[in-house]
């Protein structure tokens, strides 16, 4: 079974709940916006802790360190069946600032050329109704277990 870990960032500047999600990098994603995006996360292996794992993939995925009071959230299954272990903190980044590592991609397919391709190109903070149209299906149960413990 595939493991995977992430943050769930949220602030509340606005007045209202707002969580940081990010958009895949890559051809594939590029013309992709409802259902494509995501809480900024990666893979890992056991026995590897998970927060220690989702802080990892957060600064490889956008280039910043977060500290703080981590809130465990349940454990999700994507379509995959990758298990997702994701923990919501409050923080607030600047979004535009973000730089994702890279790794190579065959494209176009079977052409033998390789390109470097940014894990994700962009993150944006989101108001949770839209945010509930942007992010992959398997991962809105967290942005409602969110609700739900900050009561909102």
């Amino acid at each position: 079974m595939k493991l995977s870990a992430g943050l769930l960032l949220y602030r509340n500047t606005t007045g209202q709940l707002e969580v940081l999600l990010v958009h895949p990098g890559g051809p594939f994603w590029k013309k992709k916006d409802l259902g494509a995006w995501s809480i900024p996360k990666g893979e890992y292996n056991d026995p590897e802790d998970a927060l220690t794992a989702a802080r990892r993939e957060f600064k490889e995925e956008t280039g910043m360190d977060i500290d703080g009071n981590f809130l465990p959230l349940t454990p999700i299954k994507q379509k995959s069946g990758k298990i997702v272990h994701a923990f919501a903190i409050a923080a607030d980044i600047d979004a535009s600032k973000i730089v994702s590592n890279t790794f190579p991609l065959e494209w176009p397919p079977k052409s033998g050329k390789m390109i470097d391709v940014p894990e994700i190109d962009k993150a944006e903070w989101f108001m949770l109704a839209e945010a509930r149209q942007k992010i992959n299906t398997a991962q809105f149960q967290l942005l409602e277990e969110l609700t739900l413990i900050l009561g909102k």
